[in-house]
């Protein structure tokens, strides 16, 4: 794969873009790309493109844009609402979530959630870090959007399909199309947020036969009902 930019402007194919900042650094200084050779750049929207570097300048790069490419993008807009988990982990199901191609996270504080807010207030800088990273390395086009901690209340008040995993709950027919997958914490949904769930009519899944670990269980529905 060509090394990729981010370059958050229309990509107009056959004119030249500047590619300056921390791209440019990052570009010019740490893969050290040369004269002539062929890159990608994307906007962070859903617009890829393959470029030449026509010129390496002291703070920016002149790449002329030569043909658009596949966004690498999922048919299918799934949203993921993670339980705020151990960070280390939180942070490792950001990264695959990316990887798999889910449009949006949304951390998710439940009843069982054993992190105190203090712990994860004032993340976002770095997991949005983490969801840009994954976006360069994996090909996307598109870089997802982390909202901001939210309830399962007001999760489960949104509209559209949502689906809630759950190990020790009778599984429901499971529709392809778009979908908010609920990920409970290390100790489960309780029994109110359960009851909460059926009454705003969520479908429930199971990932088979043995109890996952919180971020096995994220990485593993995101791959069930992604396009992998």
């Amino acid at each position: 794969m060509h090394h990729r930019f981010y370059l958050a402007q229309p990509l107009p194919i056959g004119e030249p873009i500047t590619l300056a900042g921390e791209e440019f650094h990052h570009a010019a200084r740490v893969v050290r790309v040369r004269v002539g050779e062929e890159v990608e750049i994307f906007d962070g929207r859903g617009v890829a493109a393959l470029g030449v570097i026509d010129a390496l300048e002291r703070d920016h790069a002149l790449i002329t844009l030569r043909a658009h490419v596949s966004p690498r993008e999922s048919a299918i807009a799934i949203q993921l609402a993670m339980a705020i988990i151990q960070l280390e982990k939180f942070e490792l199901v950001l990264q695959k979530a990316t990887e798999l191609g889910v449009r949006t996270i949304i951390p998710l504080v439940t009843e069982r959630v054993e992190l105190r807010p203090e712990r994860y207030k004032g993340k976002a800088d770095r997991w949005n870090k983490i969801v840009f990273e994954a976006t360069k390395q994996c090909g996307r086009a598109i870089i997802p959007t982390i909202e901001a901690p939210a309830s399962f209340d007001d999760v489960l008040k949104r509209k559209g399909l949502k689906i809630v995993f759950e190990a020790d709950t009778e599984a429901t027919p499971q529709p392809r199309n778009p979908a908010t997958l609920l990920i409970g914490p290390e100790g489960g949904w309780s029994e109110h947020e359960l009851e909460l769930a059926r009454e705003h009519g969520c479908t429930f899944e199971r990932l088979g036969p043995r109890r996952l670990r919180a971020e096995t269980a994220a990485i593993v529905a995101c791959t069930r009902h992604g396009d992998i």
